[in-house]
């Protein structure tokens, strides 16, 4: 996969975040984390999707937003993701919400052509692994060839970038 043209686009989210049992504020989203670990080895460009709606920093407010952003299929974005027509490899990075991808990555997905891409799914979680990822990105990403995916848990990611290059 490093000799392919890549693009890495991801939602990451700081603030509070659950770590194995126990809350914590982080500066850094453990998606990003990742997504920087891949940009490293790979050499891709990258793009970080951003909600228009900021979630809220309490850990606990923000899930609660995320299931609402779920259930209503509302979540705009602060910019489209750019045109992906010269990427070979598309990664694609996601903490899990309620079994599966921040609503805002959906928006960000669809609607583009990815006949002949290959993504790469890749999610930070406490136990969800991929959860519901890889079956979304097939719906979304009609005509790609979306495969095996990385779930990295969120408490490990700081000692996960040979994990990460072991995937690629």
């Amino acid at each position: 996969m490093k000799d392919k043209k890549s693009l890495i686009i991801y939602f990451s989210r700081a603030d509070e975040n659950y770590f194995g049992g126990e809350m914590r504020y982080v500066d850094k989203g453990n998606t990003e984390v990742i997504a920087e670990y891949i940009k490293d080895i790979v050499g891709a460009d990258i793009f970080k999707v951003e909600p228009l709606n900021p979630y809220p920093k309490d850990y606990m407010e923000c899930i609660e937003e995320a299931k609402v952003r779920t259930k209503e299929h509302n979540a705009p974005i602060k910019e489209n993701i750019p045109d992906i027509s010269e990427y070979d490899v598309i990664y694609v990075g996601s903490p899990i919400y309620w079994g599966g991808m921040p609503e805002e990555l959906f928006t960000a997905l669809k609607g583009h052509d990815y006949n002949g891409k290959i993504i790469r799914p890749f999610t930070t979680h406490e136990g969800s692994g991929l959860s519901g990822v890889p079956r979304q990105l097939n719906e979304i990403c009609v005509g790609a060839e979306v495969l095996d995916g990385l779930g990295i848990i969120g408490s490990q990611v700081n000692n996960s970038k040979q994990k990460v290059e072991e995937w690629i």
